[in-house]
């Protein structure tokens, strides 16, 4: 779907594919059990565990024009393995500016489940590209930093509950920061379903757009 100058695409999971429609760089958040897929400019880790992390994944898409910006422990585990430029250590607060497109790097974590813990720093990611903001917000609960997200155009949001959110806090979570738009993630493929997505959107507080899978 097309936000500005902005087209952002759903590949399944928690995996998105973000172009710059301006400038024609490809952006990929979290590659994941990819199909053909077009070679990446940025590459956006939010995590270390294998559906978010994946080398196979990495591999399909990264070239030696490739920019990764990932966690600390994710960086150490593709190092060698997969071609890029260059590559940055995320952790929550970090911020890097690559032409016109500017990430921030946003704590994401569990608050009442030991799957991500606080302690380890993962994230999800703030991309502010051609006047448009988009909130990834990776592996997450109900997170009270979401409080001090501001003028988020299009929040990514899990819905599946078991790891992350449930559709329900979810919703909840958008009332804190009030994106434009939200879409619905983190279901489909390991765990949750389409009626999570059904749920989250008949629930929020704002506009949803549920994304066919790509």
């Amino acid at each position: 779907m097309l936000v500005g100058n902005v087209d952002i695409r759903w590949l399944g999971h928690d995996s998105f594919k973000i172009v710059d429609v301006l400038e024609k760089r490809v952006i990929y958040i979290d590659p994941f059990q990819l199909g053909n897929a077009e070679a990446a400019d940025i590459i956006l880790i939010t995590h270390s565990h294998y559906d978010h992390c994946s080398i196979a994944d990495l591999k399909k898409i990264s070239t030696p024009k490739t920019v990764l910006l990932s966690p600390a422990d994710c960086l150490s585990s593709f190092q060698g393995k997969v071609e890029f430029r260059d590559s940055v250590i995320m952790a929550p607060g970090k911020r890097i500016t690559m032409g016109n497109i500017h990430v921030e790097a946003i704590p994401a974590y569990n608050t009442n489940k030991r799957f991500h813990p606080k302690d380890n720093e993962w994230v999800g990611y703030v991309i502010d590209i051609n006047s448009k903001r988009i909130y990834h917000s990776g592996d997450t609960d109900f997170i009270p930093e979401m409080a001090n997200l501001h003028k988020i155009d299009v929040a990514l949001m899990p819905v599946s509950g078991t790891y992350v959110m449930n559709a329900e806090e979810a919703a909840n979570a958008l009332k804190t920061f009030k994106p434009k738009l939200a879409i619905p993630m983190h279901y489909g493929s390991i765990v949750g379903s389409k009626t999570d997505a059904e749920t989250f959107k008949k629930l929020s507080p704002v506009p949803v757009e549920i994304l066919d899978k790509e």
